[in-house]
């Protein structure tokens, strides 16, 4: 028997760069164009000599010479920056496109979830999409009849199970689509930052289900930019970058190489008008860190403030908007996240229609000696990420002796934990 879930060998898929983007298709669309793929195949094969050949035009390969296995049973973690690659491969895998060059060999039924909702249809129900998932999948009407209350259970759907899902919020997709795909049991599973969205007993929730998924021994190939959450999933990882493979081994080891090669970052990130991550509504400008007296050197002392400064544009104002940041430690850990909506809503700033520049503060004498990672978060209330973002900017907290000759105990190397505060001690009277 086979023990390998999924082959991938010498990958390659390229793009013309400003070419027209693909419409959705037709349901007749879609069966001529299973007839007509081992054209298409050709043609791929005149596109890459066309751009090897082509001066005049810009083509951008968005994997290249990518090769892995993946055993049957196992997690993997696929990590890299934005634009490395990590969502045209899982399209590659589920078939939703073709690759340039390379092969792909899959044993097994897929089930993917590469977006909230995926599969759905918006005039259908969630009953109805649930079936209609599941035979996509490859599923017998019984297989899902058999796990339609488990479902509808895990979603927490039951009192909207029968309304069409074109009414239901962001959170609300996310949760039966996660549920439809994590408990019709293909074989595969392509899971695309399915932590992003929902609240925090979702997202544990989740978490939760794919390590049962993975201790049933279906295989999971799991794309996040929460790197606890790939530490704590996935024995094995790899990093993309540029869409090549630049880094495999243990996850811990994966991501501990891939945070280190952050130490690049200086302590700010200022974006373009282009560049900026966001959305017509909502553009994230920079990120950065800095001390007293406007040090942005990057390296700061352990008993002084530091102040976390974002610049965003807003083309109106929001309520429901969420402005803030994961500060992640150089093991990839999640020392904290902090929104402005944590503070009284009295105490919220107010966003503007245009620029706005808010400062957070983290005290100081909070974080033990290391290397620390920003990774700036913009959303709207438990519903959808605007920009979620890996490590954009760095800085890293030095031992500050000025305080006492005690503090030298503070050292990372003697005193673990990510975060060293200062607390007060006194007797019970």
């Amino acid at each position: 028997m086979n023990n390998t879930s999924i082959h991938v060998e010498n990958l390659g898929k390229l793009y013309k760069i400003g070419s027209v983007k693909e419409r959705n298709q037709t349901f007749r669309e879609a069966i001529t164009d299973t007839f007509t793929a081992p054209w298409r195949s050709i043609k791929n094969v005149f596109l890459k000599q066309s751009a090897l050949n082509d001066k005049k035009n810009d083509y951008i390969w968005a994997l290249k010479d990518v090769s892995f296995e993946v055993k049957r049973g196992e997690v993997v973690g696929v990590i890299g920056r934005n634009g490395a690659g990590k969502s045209t491969l899982l399209k590659i895998l589920s078939r939703i496109t073709e690759p340039t060059e390379g092969r792909v060999v899959l044993h097994g039924r897929v089930g993917s979830l590469l977006e909230v909702g995926t599969g759905f249809h918006s005039e259908l129900t969630g009953e109805e999409n649930i079936y209609l998932s599941g035979t996509i999948l490859g599923m017998t009407s019984r297989e899902i009849s058999s796990k339609f209350d488990e479902i509808v259970s895990f979603a927490e759907m039951r009192k909207f199970i029968n309304t069409p899902v074109k009414y239901y919020s962001s959170g609300m997709y996310m949760r039966l689509a996660f549920a439809v795909a994590a408990h019709l049991e293909p074989e595969i599973l392509l899971v695309d930052e399915v932590l992003a969205v929902g609240d925090a007993d979702f997202q544990k929730k989740c978490l939760g289900k794919m390590k049962d998924v993975a201790n049933a021994g279906r295989t999971i190939l799991f794309v996040s930019h929460n790197m606890a959450a790939v530490q704590s999933l996935c024995k094995k990882a790899f990093l993309l970058d540029s869409g090549s493979v630049a880094q495999s081994g243990d996850s811990k080891s994966v991501v501990s190489g891939y945070l280190s090669s952050s130490g690049k970052i200086a302590s700010a990130m200022v974006w373009s008008d282009e560049t900026a991550p966001g959305n017509e509504e909502i553009k994230l400008k920079s990120i950065s860190a800095c001390s007293d007296a406007e040090n942005y050197s990057g390296v700061y002392q352990s008993r002084k403030d530091i102040y976390i400064e974002m610049k965003f544009m807003a083309n109106k104002s929001y309520s429901a908007l969420c402005i803030g940041f994961d500060l992640v430690s150089a093991q990839g850990e999640t020392v904290l996240r902090s929104y402005h909506t944590d503070m009284p809503p009295e105490k919220w700033p107010e966003v503007i229609q245009g620029e706005n520049v808010w400062r957070c503060i983290i005290p100081g004498g909070l974080l033990n000696a290391g290397h620390f990672n920003l990774c700036p978060r913009i959303g709207m209330h438990n519903m959808y990420w605007i920009v979620h973002s890996d490590a954009v900017a760095q800085f890293e907290v030095i031992l500050d002796h000025g305080v006492s000759p005690f503090w030298s105990s503070l050292n990372s190397r003697n005193r673990p934990g990510i975060i060293a505060p200062i607390l007060t001690w006194e007797p019970v009277k």
